[in-house]
């Protein structure tokens, strides 16, 4: 479906997200941020005012969504025109460099004070009976609950 077939509740009923995407699409260009959210705003009828107060959110949106991609040069695209090159480097010194940084001795004290950080200990606890707002609390059993007890 196409914007221009949409009626005008159907356009304010959705998303800046989704109007976005779909200006991407049909234009198939990639475009600022300002620039793509000024169309967003001209379709869904939003003034100049409520351009510049929402433009912060709408950039939030918009670089959270899996489905937009922000170049190097600052414009923004749909991500699926766009593919992600990985380069693996298979230089055995860096293997070596990486074992040898590794110490197992060290790895095992970290666990350590990780159990450390989860005990029960009274002496550890940093609240005070004040600080306790669960002090007075009380576990009642359901069948307890149920029998009025």
């Amino acid at each position: 479906m196409k914007l221009k077939d949409l009626t005008q509740a159907e356009i304010e009923a959705m998303s800046y997200d989704d109007i976005a995407l779909m200006i991407l699409t049909e234009t198939n260009r990639q475009m600022k941020i300002n620039e793509l959210f000024k169309e967003v705003c001209k379709l869904v009828g939003l003034s100049d005012d409520e351009f510049v107060d929402k433009l912060p959110a709408f950039f939030d949106v918009i670089s959270t969504d899996h489905r937009f991609i922000m170049l190097e040069n600052g414009l923004w695209d749909l991500k699926t025109k766009h593919s992600t090159k990985v380069v693996l480097d298979n230089d055995e010194e860096v293997e070596e460099d990486i074992e040898e940084d590794v110490d197992l001795d060290d790895l095992e004290e970290d666990d350590e004070e990780e159990k450390d950080l989860f005990s029960d200990d009274e002496e550890n606890d940093d609240l005070t009976d004040e600080d306790d707002d669960l002090k007075d609390l009380v576990i009642i059993e359901e069948d307890e609950e149920t029998n009025g007890i």
